[in-house]
């Protein structure tokens, strides 16, 4: 067994988004994702198939859902559940330091 930690080994060059599925069962997958100034494409929305609990670690970002006209803004240690087939998309996340997340799709 061997320790690892969700804010080591991240490039200092991120052209798009860091996904690292950290453990993936059939029942949940665990995600770190790291963020450096991106958004979704214009136009682009998330509708997954399971559920996702997320965690903002370290930075911020603003979430929109597609029947919501305010972005919701996570800091570090917020968190939201979103269920599954809730449209949603990533309007930012902070340009001057990585954002790390957790995720947990189930």
């Amino acid at each position: 067994m061997k320790v690892k930690n969700v804010f080591l080994e991240i490039p200092d060059d991120l052209p798009s988004e860091l996904f690292d599925r950290l453990i993936e069962t059939n029942l949940v997958v665990i995600e770190r994702i790291v963020s450096a100034g991106h958004a979704s494409a214009e136009g682009f929305w998330y509708d997954q198939e399971r559920s996702e609990w997320v965690l903002v670690l370290r930075g911020s970002a603003g979430l929109r859902f597609e029947d919501a006209d305010e972005v919701v803004v996570l800091n570090p240690g917020d968190w939201i559940n979103i269920p599954a087939h809730k449209k949603h998309r990533v309007e930012w996340t902070d340009p001057d330091k990585k954002t790390i997340w957790l995720a947990i799709h189930y």
